[in-house]
């Protein structure tokens, strides 16, 4: 019995084709034609203005908080449910990440409790240098809220977009009105290039700042001359066109995971107790992971939903265990919190792969009820 897995890449075999045109112009180094093209048809999509390709969403968010100026001593609010490379580069700064819970009406940064704790930040003098909200299992946070207080209080946005390549808010591509947005194409998110990430902007400074420090900081002279340091975050000619291929389907993949997540709640809709992830009025969700949350009020669990699918060889997975109940961040700062913490003990995601067929997806389907109606 084959595994079926989360959310396993999906390949079309034109990105073979693509690959094989960088082979045959022997731009194997990072630099080339691909790589221009990646970020060039990434902003036609996007509607940003400026891109740069780099090895991870993590790197991404590095450098984007460096440049935008976050450093030793400054405070960056960001989501508590999120992965950590989403939280990590803040430490890599020598700054200080403070936490905050979801809204229960869209899984993402919870704007009430951003606006209450920037009024009182006003008053003693100790705004966050930047606001880094989550564009949590492919939604986009509420943009319209977010950017409105950033510019109220003058607090940078930047917007980890990691998971969300093709969600949109009111008509606007995940990300739309920050300082800048990262996105990561590691092997299980919307798209891959294998690995990688990407800085968008409509701040053509930002994003050159990222391609030079990204290349190690090199000086524009024949000889290697430096005088800042840099890293090497650059992705390669050659993975940049598995990413060309992989963005001429971006809109097809929505598709399928939506559809994925259509026939998971059609399943489930007699299962009392049952809920998935809410998707407010002028969201597109990319569905990039199905959601669900099963009540407390169920004799079954997600523990025993998972020792299930565990057995029958089906990839599933509790949602992401907040930074602030984590080990390395247990004496980090938390604004709220009972959403989210109520969602990880609750919540599980399900396959959710653009390339899974049907009949895996039923597998999984009659596995879970297996044990929910048994």
């Amino acid at each position: 019995m084959s595994r079926i897995f989360l959310s396993a890449p999906d390949i079309t075999g034109r990105e073979r084709e693509l690959v094989t045109e960088v082979f045959d112009s022997n731009y194997i180094a990072p630099a080339g034609a691909m790589l221009t093209k990646f970020e060039e048809d990434m902003c036609k999509y996007t509607g940003f203005a400026y891109a740069v390709a780099l090895a991870s969403g993590t790197a991404a968010l590095h450098l984007a908080l460096r440049i935008v100026g976050v450093s030793a001593g400054d405070e960056v609010w960001t989501t508590s449910m999120t992965f950590i490379g989403g939280a990590s580069p803040i430490t890599y700064l020598g700054a200080t990440p403070v936490f905050f819970d979801l809204s229960a009406e869209h899984w993402t940064i919870d704007p009430d409790l951003l606006e209450t704790e920037l009024k009182r930040a006003a008053k003693t003098g100790k705004l966050p240098k930047a606001i880094l909200p989550t564009d949590l299992y492919g939604q986009s946070c509420d943009l319209d809220r977010i950017t409105k207080l950033c510019d109220e209080y003058g607090v940078i946005l930047v917007v980890d977009s990691a998971e969300a390549v093709g969600a949109f808010y009111n008509g606007r591509h995940a990300g739309s009105g920050s300082h800048c947005a990262i996105l990561s194409f590691n092997g299980n998110k919307m798209m891959t290039t294998s690995g990688g990430g990407m800085l968008i902007s409509n701040d053509k400074n930002i994003v050159d700042q990222a391609r030079y420090l990204s290349t190690q900081a090199r000086q524009p002279v024949i000889h290697y001359e430096h005088i800042d340091i840099g890293y090497n975050y650059r992705l390669s000619n050659v993975c940049a066109a598995i990413g060309v291929g992989q963005l001429e389907q971006i809109e097809s993949k929505v598709e399928k995971r939506r559809a994925h997540f259509d026939r998971y709640v059609e399943a489930f809709s007699d299962t009392p107790g049952i809920k998935f992830m809410p998707e407010p009025k002028g969201y597109r969700s990319t569905r990039w992971l199905t959601c669900l949350t099963f009540s407390k009020e169920m004799k079954t669990t997600r523990h025993d939903v998972q020792k299930a699918c565990d057995a029958a060889e089906i990839e599933v997975r509790p949602l992401w265990k907040p930074m602030h109940m984590q080990p390395v961040f247990k004496e980090t700062k938390m604004i709220g919190g009972s959403v989210c913490e109520d969602l990880f003990d609750r919540g599980m995601c399900l396959p959710s792969g653009s390339g899974m067929p049907v009949s895996d997806q039923n597998r999984v389907i009659d596995v879970i009820k297996s044990v929910v109606d048994g």
